[in-house]
């Protein structure tokens, strides 16, 4: 019954999500960095927040029960305007609304905004970092946050496939991308787009096009473009830490020591060749605590633990754990080390209560990110490919977001 709970609220928070945001984390006291990742709309030429569904919300940990002072500024990243012309109000923010976590083993204090707000708006669609600093101090970065906003102005159609020009339903999946410009009196070039594809939220594989396909009539075709073809992977991996009391879902045993709590994964394996179907949520995560009114302030911090039994080690690259539990980067604090004795992978991280879902991503050297080494790739697999469309008419200054569209690739 837990299982099924678990994969229904996966299936619940990805259909609720409208766009991705890319989130970054400075300071190791920052932690469980949030956004309810919705693009926001530019309507009638500005973004205010004053509708609650097209406004960003922010939160985020700071370990200790000591009240730190946050700020927040906003800068726009695809373009060379002053602030005055993209935003309306205060460049700064404090943030105020924090409260202390209760009952847990570890103290922290959460930390909440929302943005835009009555003090700070947005009059241009693009790309934005919202960028947290404590004391005042710009140069002391605590944590950013990337986001989009949008003015539709094409209708997008995406097609994912798995013949390929490289194979036919084996380990990749071909995206075909059709804009379709919607105001037929506005000219345009081909060289003035820019279309941009993710998939699953991360950056290390994402591909940026500036030429088309074919161009047609108020058209722009991107087909059977090989610089669209993505890895597939395989499904994520998932584990439910809801409960300080008994193993959840993916978790081999829960105990308390030391004064904190600790989730010990069952041992993954080296699946390459078999294709596993789970129900997944493409690499994102949710809080979630039983036995709480608030799992805001009342979840526990665990100390989660990963292995992956190896012979040996790979020599020619570095194994990380990936997914929006770190960011979607590759850095020190989600790259797993080798314990030669035990002959297994071993990543150890301190995670808040909830549903994550996780891969595992190798690097080799100068070479892209792959699953295959561990979990295989296979054209089966369901993934999220974000589809983002830019427009710089000539004599502008900033791209325009004129288009996003997500995509679930179901073959």
């Amino acid at each position: 019954m837990r299982k099924i709970v678990f994969i229904l609220f996966f299936c619940v928070l990805s259909l609720s999500l409208l766009a991705q945001t890319h989130t970054r984390v400075f300071n190791e006291h920052v932690r469980t960095l949030r956004v309810e990742r919705k693009v926001l709309l530019l309507e009638n030429g500005v973004v205010d927040g004053m509708d609650p569904d097209n406004t960003l919300h922010i939160s985020f940990d700071e370990m200790s029960h000591d009240v730190h002072f946050y700020t927040y500024t906003v800068v726009m990243m695809n373009g060379d305007l002053l602030s005055s012309e993209y935003l309306r109000g205060f460049t700064t923010r404090d943030i105020t609304d924090y409260e202390h976590s209760i009952n847990t083993s570890r103290e922290y204090t959460h930390y909440w905004f929302d943005f835009p707000n009555e003090d700070m708006a947005l009059t241009k669609s693009g790309n934005y970092r919202l960028t947290i600093y404590e004391d005042g101090n710009p140069d002391n970065r605590v944590a950013e946050v990337d986001f989009c906003v949008v003015e539709p102005m094409v209708k997008i159609d995406t097609k994912v496939r798995a013949n390929t020009d490289i194979e036919f339903n084996g380990r990749y999946q071909q995206v075909d991308v059709d804009v379709s410009l919607q105001h037929s009196a506005v000219s345009f070039q081909p060289s003035e787009f820019k279309v941009m594809v993710m998939q699953n939220n991360r950056l290390d594989n994402a591909v940026t096009m500036t030429q088309p396909t074919f161009v047609e009539p108020n058209r722009l075709r991107y087909i059977n473009n090989k610089a669209l073809i993505f890895e597939a992977g395989n499904e994520y991996h998932h584990f439910d830490a809801f409960s300080c009391f008994y193993a959840g879902y993916g978790i081999d045993r829960v105990y308390h020591e030391m004064g904190d709590y600790h989730a010990l994964l069952f041992p993954n394996e080296i699946t390459k060749g078999q294709y596993i179907h789970e129900f997944d949520s493409d690499g994102r995560f949710v809080v979630n605590a039983e036995r709480t009114s608030d799992s805001d302030t009342e979840a526990e911090y665990m100390w989660v633990y990963w292995t992956l039994p190896a012979e040996k080690p790979w020599f020619d690259g570095m194994l990380y754990v990936g997914g929006d539990i770190f960011g979607n980067e590759l850095s020190l604090r989600n790259r797993m080390q080798y314990d030669a004795e035990a002959k297994v992978y071993w990543l150890t991280a301190l995670v808040k209560q909830g549903g994550y879902d996780y891969q595992y991503w190798f690097v080799p050297k100068g070479q892209k990110t792959t699953t295959q080494r561990v979990d295989g790739s296979y054209w089966q697999t369901e993934n999220e490919y974000a589809v983002y469309v830019y427009w710089r008419p000539f004599g502008a200054r900033y791209d325009r977001l004129i288009g996003v569209q997500i995509q679930k690739s179901t073959l």
